[in-house]
């Protein structure tokens, strides 16, 4: 789950619209962390947000999928890809992103994985 500096460096600058963005090493991606709340993921340069039962909705309608973080084998997270749109766009990512941050944050209340969807 290799990340170039190049695209880490991009999407923290284009993050930075939606709040304090930092990052953390995290089993060969990265993890991303908005205002303190881990809400993205960063594997093989595609940054995937935190998703619930609303907002997967709005990835799938553009096409996007879920982060599969084993190629060999059918487990999903609910984390989607951003559409290359949205993430060329910071104000439209700051939205996706705090809707990302909102998601991950109702999840923290609900348990540590927050309630299971398909």
């Amino acid at each position: 789950m290799s990340v170039s500096r190049e695209y880490l460096d991009f999407v923290l600058g284009q993050l930075g619209w939606a709040g304090s963005c930092t990052a953390r090493p995290m089993f060969g991606g990265v993890g991303i962390y908005l205002d303190g709340t881990f809400c993205a993921i960063i594997a093989h340069d595609t940054l995937y947000l935190k998703a619930d039962e609303r907002t997967a909705r709005d990835f799938e309608a553009k096409g996007m999928g879920p982060f599969k973080p084993f190629e060999d084998k059918p487990v999903v997270m609910r984390y989607y890809e951003v559409p290359p749109d949205v993430l060329e766009d910071p104000e439209e990512l700051a939205i996706w992103a705090r809707k990302a941050l909102a998601a991950a944050r109702l999840g923290n209340q609900k348990g540590r994985f927050g309630p299971r969807f398909p």
